[in-house]
């Protein structure tokens, strides 16, 4: 994480500050309090996302925790049923699939020349305009699309714009998976993620739950079964028996594992994972609070 990343951070924490003055002001008590903890819509955000896939185009959200919630005394803010809730408006994991548009134009072709011609680069970034990431999957009337700029590397530590991909529509072809981080929920015992994608192009993503945790990438091959389009689409959450679920003991790049997952008729299924390629590992920025240093793993990443 740079020092981008940390103004941002900064900026909110002082936001977050003001919303709690705020809050005295309009309240007694409970009524307050619970208003804050997640019956009302987050304000409009920037949300910075991971670009991936060369078959076609996905998206992973760059999520962080910040901590509870919390009013102005620094108490913990709790609604009427005791629930609590992160504080960051980047509390959510969100994979999506999408295309590069420019009005009629898909610029798809752009995005793929320049993987190709730029190889070495592991990473590539978005950064959009503000917009609420929650209304990706409201019930009613889901966001659908936004403008963005597509970074060739990481775009909080040194990234470039890609020429030709400075101001495009963003559409959301697929939402693959959305979940908003719960405190009150266990975190996995043993490692556990979502596998996605197509057969042409299979990924695992991290399943990210509470506080330390770290979001990572892989693209991966499945031997064992099947998995159809569809439900790749869909996500299909993976656990990796013997393995605990913390960053040291991640998947690496070229190894293989056995995962564990259950088919749409409750059969327990294994299946067996070959790691090509690591392309995101983050562990700072999910730690409370986020540091905005290499972590000694980052370091090393392989």
């Amino acid at each position: 994480m740079n020092h981008s990343r940390e103004s941002a951070y900064r900026s909110f924490l002082k936001q977050l500050a003001v919303a709690g003055a705020t809050t005295a002001l309009i309240g007694s008590g409970l009524k307050a309090e619970a208003s804050l903890a997640g019956t009302k819509e987050d304000k409009p955000n920037t949300h910075n996302m991971l670009v991936f896939g060369e078959k076609a185009i996905y998206l992973s959200h760059l999520p962080m925790f910040d901590g509870l919630k919390k009013n102005k005394k620094g108490k913990v803010i709790e609604d009427k049923n005791g629930k609590t809730e992160y504080a960051s408006p980047h509390r959510y994991q969100v994979i999506l699939e999408a295309s590069f548009l420019r009005g009629a134009q898909n610029l798809q072709n752009i995005y793929s020349d320049d993987r190709r011609k730029n190889s070495s680069v592991r990473i590539y970034t978005l950064n959009p305009k503000e917009f609420v990431l929650s209304r990706l999957a409201a019930d009613n009337s889901p966001l659908t699309a936004f403008k963005a700029k597509v970074f060739r590397g990481h775009l909080e530590r040194g990234g470039q714009v890609v020429n030709g991909l400075d101001d495009v529509e963003v559409k959301i072809n697929r939402v693959i998976h959305f979940r908003k981080f719960d405190p009150q929920t266990s975190k996995p015992i043993e490692l556990k993620y979502l596998l996605f994608g197509s057969n042409e192009e299979t990924f695992l993503a991290h399943y990210i739950s509470q506080p330390p945790d770290f979001d990572q990438v892989l693209l991966v091959k499945v031997d064992g079964h099947s998995f159809t389009n569809a439900e790749l689409g869909k996500g299909i959450e993976v656990t990796i028996p013997g393995k605990t679920n913390q960053a040291s003991e991640r998947v690496k790049e070229t190894q293989q594992v056995t995962g564990v997952t259950q088919t749409a008729d409750v059969l327990t299924l294994k299946i067996s994972l070959k790691a090509d390629k690591e392309i995101y590992f983050e562990e700072g920025e999910l730690l409370v609070p986020p540091t905005f240093d290499d972590t000694k793993l980052e370091q090393v990443k392989n």
